[in-house]
């Protein structure tokens, strides 16, 4: 952190000049409260330190496991894109498909398809739109609340970027800017609609100090539930995108109760966003996928799709 000391400063004095009556007589007893001098933060990031972390390497290698990719795919479909516990997806294989799994063996399955499907979703993220929007949400890993931070093309309806975090520091959001607008054409014009947090600004300042100065990328911050000033008014809405992702995002992990280690935070996520970018119908797209494949487009069950993903990824 760099602070200006000079009590001469043109940023100093014009602080200065914007403070009221009061707040001039409150500054005589308690200064620390006001931030007079212009503090600019350096941060040392390097690339290894902006890669979305991946899921843990598994010990089970789906492609030996002793079921088939079809019971695979509808084990997944169960506890992804039907958003049910684990358990309640063993006792449905045990009772409905004669297929005896446990709820330990529904989690591992879940936890070695999340570490192919996250490159899966690196892989065929595609190009994004020059609006995002973008929100963190909190999870509970061992009890103690962690954050996920979301990204979403505001036309393509596609989650651009996720991560998990036990924080909301410049560090995390940063990684979620970062990755969101990785696959942005060179000369793309690239905007992102965040809340009032201040470590996207931080972050949005760090990611533009690589870039050339026509390509600056645009922070825009609604500020809370009212449109109080012209910035929240013009981009209400794609905050509302990025919220009601956050509840359907909330919907996929409420069955889980919360997680008893990071790597199953970090692997169910990662497949609800296969899910969702590559399996959920979208009726703002017609119902179609945000991110449509022809390898997928022939395949009727869901089960099979999950299985052909799988075998494109593993």
């Amino acid at each position: 952190m760099h602070k200006c000391s000079n009590d001469n400063c043109p940023y100093r004095i014009n602080a200065l000049k914007q403070l009221n009556p009061a707040e001039h007589n409150l500054r005589q007893s308690k200064s620390s409260q006001f931030k007079l001098n212009y503090i600019y933060r350096e941060y040392l990031f390097e690339a290894k330190d902006l890669a979305i972390p991946s899921p843990l390497k598994p010990t089970v290698d789906i492609r030996k496991i002793y079921n088939s990719p079809n019971v695979l795919g509808l084990i997944l479909s169960f506890l992804v894109s039907f958003a049910m516990s684990a358990r309640k997806t063993a006792y449905i294989m045990r009772t409905v498909f004669n297929i005896n799994v446990s709820h330990q063996t529904v989690l591992n399955y879940a936890e070695a398809a999340a570490f192919h499907c996250h490159h899966f979703n690196m892989k065929f993220k595609g190009p994004i739109d020059n609006e995002s929007s973008g929100d963190e949400t909190y999870i509970k890993i061992a009890g103690k609340t962690h954050f996920v931070f979301l990204f979403t093309s505001a036309k393509k309806h596609t989650i651009t970027s996720y991560h998990v975090a036990d924080n909301r520091e410049t560090l995390p959001a940063t990684i979620a800017m970062n990755e969101a607008i990785r696959t942005a054409t060179p000369n793309q014009k690239l905007t992102l609609i965040t809340d009032a947090n201040p470590s996207y600004t931080a972050g949005v300042m760090f990611l533009n100090e690589k870039r050339d100065k026509d390509h600056q990328i645009t922070l825009k911050q609604v500020v809370g539930i009212q449109n109080l000033d012209e910035i929240s008014t013009e981009f209400r809405s794609f905050k509302q995108i990025i919220e009601r992702l956050n509840r359907t995002f909330k919907f996929h992990v409420r069955p889980s109760a919360g997680f008893k280690a990071t790597n199953g935070a970090v692997a169910l996520t990662t497949l609800i966003v296969t899910h969702y970018n590559f399996l959920r119908p979208h009726m703002t797209l017609d119902y179609k996928v945000p991110i449509e494949l022809p390898e997928l487009q022939a395949i009727s069950t869901i089960q099979g799709r999950w299985a052909k993903i799988l075998s494109m990824a593993a």
